[in-house]
């Protein structure tokens, strides 16, 4: 692998994780899920050889600022997944509460 496929795999795996992030703010959970599941295997690809190649300082800066980037999808793919769950737990909690008074007032 060369440093160009190297950046080319931190670009590709930054443009999954943009995709992911527009799922999330559109509620688009199945795509979402479809889209984690790509960006897994990609991750699992780069693994083994990222850490051989050795970069040059201006492809080392570019890695950076599109880890960087990445982390940042993360963290409003997190904060949009996180207000859903809750919207979800509370839907749950009152769909509960609904089936414990039906039982009890024989609903």
């Amino acid at each position: 692998m060369t440093t160009h496929q190297v950046i080319e795999n931190y670009e590709s795996l930054s443009a999954l994780t943009n995709q992911m992030r527009s799922a999330a703010e559109q509620g688009e959970w199945d795509a979402l899920v479809e889209l984690e599941q790509q960006c897994s295997r990609k991750i699992a690809e780069m693994k083994p050889v990222d850490a051989s190649i050795a970069l040059d300082e201006r492809s080392r800066q570019l890695k950076i600022q599109l880890i960087k980037k990445i982390l940042a999808n993360d963290a409003e793919i997190r904060n949009r997944t996180q207000a859903w769950m809750g919207q979800l737990q509370h839907i749950l909690q009152s769909n509960r509460q609904e089936q414990r008074l039906q039982r009890a007032y024989g609903g």
